[in-house]
């Protein structure tokens, strides 16, 4: 039993992790992104104000931000996938117990 404790403390802790690494990676695209795109703008006032470009990236990159965001931090789908896969250990276990 100790040892079944100890891969589910290990199990959680790699997923703490991910979510953390993740997470991580999300600020720094954000930082980076809010700092080009600044840049783009500030371009775009500096040369003249014509037809206002920047808006392509920004709303491009922007679109691709948010999927990271909602990877980093709303993945329901993988809760999900673990949910179930903790119930089919748990009916295969239990299987194994009566069986044996």
């Amino acid at each position: 039993m100790d040892e079944i404790q100890q891969t589910m403390e290990a199990d959680a802790r790699a997923r703490a992790r991910r979510i953390a690494e993740a997470r991580y990676g999300f600020r720094w695209h954000a930082l980076i992104y809010t700092f080009v795109n600044a840049g783009l703008v500030a371009i775009w006032f500096l040369t003249g104000q014509g037809f206002p470009w920047p808006i392509f990236p920004i709303v491009f990159w922007g679109i691709g931000l948010a999927s990271h965001y909602m990877s980093a931090y709303h993945s329901h789908g993988r809760d999900w996938v673990e949910r179930e896969t903790e119930k089919i250990l748990r009916q295969e276990t239990k299987k194994q117990v009566s069986g044996s």
